[in-house]
């Protein structure tokens, strides 16, 4: 099975969502990716409460509780011969008639994707590029995790392999931003540095919990290039892939997977994995 959708499983090609979903028409709906470890959802209550907030800013109302939809992911698992996935959990406004009539949303099309979790050892190295593509602004105060992706999809016609290298955003402003589908960091003499939300930026899962966990504090600012160019380690954080380390920006050569900033904090976050599994 693929997917859970409505309280059903289904597979690929029996998923249908009509043409007159708002999620389509106008792209009204947000989504989290999560992955699972021995079947336990990682951190779990923290995309429920980022996902609740996008939701509630726009009034689309949710049929089921988060842990209904925990029930969802332990049946797409046990349909997979109980191996851990990718998981993508999805609500799109639900069916309206064209035009912006609905002052409220009750009966959203839910999804749970789930798919095979491709697993990249832990340290594997990425490059980075800069994106001529400028991030462009949050359509709320704050960047919730929608379907508005053009500008992402704009920025990954620029790299050949989002799997080998990951782009880097500049806002209009040209301060460092995030990158395609993850929060960037970076260490100058033994200080960590990460854009402010300020910028626009998503306020990731894993980039709260580096903030939340780091043995160092971590600096939230505006900064321009230089200073990512100046600095000794960057690396890149995403839920799915866990901390990415970055082995150069172009010509800038970084530590990479050598970097004891990232390598301290990449322990960290695998021995919390660990944890969260025993206590459950």
């Amino acid at each position: 099975m693929d997917a859970w959708k409505d309280g059903k499983l289904c597979r690929a090609d029996e998923l249908m969502v009509s043409a007159y979903d708002h999620g389509f028409l106008y792209g009204l709906g947000f989504f989290e990716t999560f992955r699972t470890y021995d079947g336990q959802a990682f951190l779990w209550d923290e995309h429920w409460c980022r996902l609740s907030k996008a939701l509630a800013d726009y009034r689309i109302s949710l049929p089921y509780d988060k842990e209904m939809i925990l029930e969802a992911v332990e049946a797409l698992a046990e349909a997979n011969n109980g191996e851990d996935g990718y998981y993508r959990l999805n609500i799109s406004a639900g069916v309206h008639d064209i035009g912006l009539q609905p002052d409220q949303y009750e009966k959203p099309t839910v999804i749970l994707f789930r798919k095979l979790l491709h697993v990249t050892p832990r340290g594997t190295e990425k490059s980075a590029a800069l994106l001529q593509t400028p991030r462009n602004s949050p359509e709320s105060a704050v960047r919730h995790k929608s379907h508005h992706f053009a500008n992402n999809v704009q920025a990954r016609f620029e790299v050949e392999s989002l799997a080998k290298t990951e782009g880097i955003f500049l806002t209009s402003d040209g301060f460092v931003a995030e990158g395609i589908t993850s929060n960037i960091f970076w260490v100058k003499e033994g200080r960590i540095f990460t854009p402010s939300l300020e910028t626009g930026i998503l306020a990731g899962i894993t980039r709260e919990w580096i903030i939340q966990n780091s043995t160092i504090s971590v600096e939230e600012g505006l900064y321009t290039l230089d200073m990512l160019e100046d600095a000794e380690e960057l690396f890149i954080s995403n839920a799915v892939q866990e901390l990415v380390p970055i082995k150069n920006l172009g010509a800038k050569q970084y530590l990479g997977n050598k970097g004891p900033v990232y390598t301290m904090l990449h322990e960290l976050y695998v021995q919390q994995v660990h944890g969260e599994r025993k206590e459950r």
